[in-house]
């Protein structure tokens, strides 16, 4: 049984960078993008997702990469 994109459910078209919560949920602890397998969207909302995640990285509301061995 394939599963639904969650996103096209919600009929979401837009993914704001501005969204850190949101965001937050797609990737791992260790601030890795988690892959289409293990969030289920479609290559689209995925692609939107990856992209939105790195301008935020950008903007410094993420970090690159979390550092454990502080």
């Amino acid at each position: 049984m394939a599963r639904v994109c969650k996103l096209c459910k919600e009929n979401i078209k837009k993914i704001d960078f501005k969204e850190v919560d949101k965001l937050k949920n797609y990737m791992m602890e260790s601030g890795k993008i988690l892959p289409r397998r293990a969030t289920y969207l479609c290559a689209y909302h995925q692609r939107q997702i990856a992209k939105a995640i790195k301008q935020t990285r950008h903007a410094g509301l993420l970090p690159y990469l979390i550092d454990y061995y502080k």
